[in-house]
């Protein structure tokens, strides 16, 4: 008797971790968990008649403040507080997308003889570094915004003195309202800010750029 009852004290343990390996493996029924990816979208932008510079420009990668450093789809939805999306990320970090966008950008417009990005050898007589500060969805009074907020600096490395390297250093910020409360709408709102920013960064350059090669 003693026996069969110790049989069967181990066939319901073994019942139990069998049940509990299925509850596990197959989650209760639920299905898994996915996390949705979120990527920048926008034509690039057009610059008229313009002619092309005779030179050529390299982008670095932009530097990323590091409150944004992440894929992380921030929101500030109150002063002091800061939040995430939760299923929903970035499908890379702010300055990789604010840089490998404006790169796009840069060499459709054929502004310039040759446009290098950060991860080739190439070399051109200008440079541009930058740093991406803001770039997240905001509660401001009068509505949810996309907000993106990046520094530009343009070098001409054809001059010898450092101090007269710097031909434009500018503060770019652009906040859209979001077509929607939600990652989605986060990311629709923040391609039509970096269209804008990235138009207007480029214009920027192109001036800088012609006003020292014309000169």
């Amino acid at each position: 008797m003693i026996e069969q009852m110790k049989r069967s004290d181990r066939t319901t343990s073994a019942a139990v971790l069998i049940l509990l390996f299925l509850m596990i493996t197959v989650g209760c029924g639920k299905p898994p968990l996915v996390t949705n990816r979120f990527l920048l979208e926008y034509p690039s932008p057009g610059f008229g008649s313009k002619p092309a510079l005779g030179e050529s420009i390299r982008v670095e990668l932009f530097a990323v403040a590091q409150t944004i450093n992440s894929t992380a789809m921030i929101y500030l939805p109150r002063p002091f507080e800061i939040s995430s999306y939760v299923y929903n990320r970035w499908q890379v970090d702010p300055g990789h997308m604010v840089t490998d966008f404006l790169l796009r950008d840069l060499r459709n417009s054929r502004l310039f003889q040759g446009v290098f990005g950060y991860q080739q050898s190439g070399v051109g007589r200008f440079k541009v570094e930058g740093a991406v500060q803001q770039f997240a969805e905001v509660n401001d009074p009068d509505g949810w915004k996309a907000v993106l907020d990046v520094s530009v600096t343009l070098l001409d490395l054809n001059e010898a003195e450092v101090t007269r390297r710097v031909i434009l250093q500018k503060n770019y910020r652009q906040a859209e309202y979001l077509p929607e409360q939600n990652a989605s709408g986060l990311a629709q709102g923040m391609s039509r800010a970096m269209e804008v920013v990235s138009a207007t960064i480029i214009n920027d350059i192109y001036k800088a750029a012609a006003g020292r090669v014309c000169r």
